[in-house]
């Protein structure tokens, strides 16, 4: 592998490391797969059935916000909060991208080792 693809690659994957660490803790998913759903939800909303604080939460959205997985957006004077897949339909390229890579890889060992 050249060193130019090898640092493409990195380069593509520290693009992708905030959405990777922000999807990693289980509280910050579970409010993604709720907005996921498609309707905006307030802080309050979200804290509802989760057993955690507003704080929490909006800690939690926050990390969320700067990863680039949720929006947050003014409804007077309470912030609603929406779901973009588009970091997440990025991550989930990158990573065919990568599965694609080894698959190419491994057929290339297996018909070295099979000759």
């Amino acid at each position: 592998m050249s060193q130019k693809h090898s640092s493409g690659i990195a380069a593509k994957w520290q693009a992708h490391a905030p959405v990777f660490a922000a999807l990693g803790d289980e509280t910050r998913l579970s409010l993604v797969v709720r907005l996921s759903r498609g309707q905006r939800c307030s802080i309050s909303q979200l804290t509802e059935g989760s057993g955690l604080t507003r704080q929490a939460i909006t800690k939690h959205l926050r990390v969320l916000e700067s990863a680039g997985v949720v929006r947050g957006v003014r409804a007077g004077r309470e912030s609603l909060f929406e779901f973009d897949p588009q970091p997440v339909d990025e991550m989930r390229r990158y990573l065919d991208e990568v599965s694609a890579q080894w698959d190419r890889a491994l057929s290339r060992l297996k018909a070295f080792v099979e000759e």
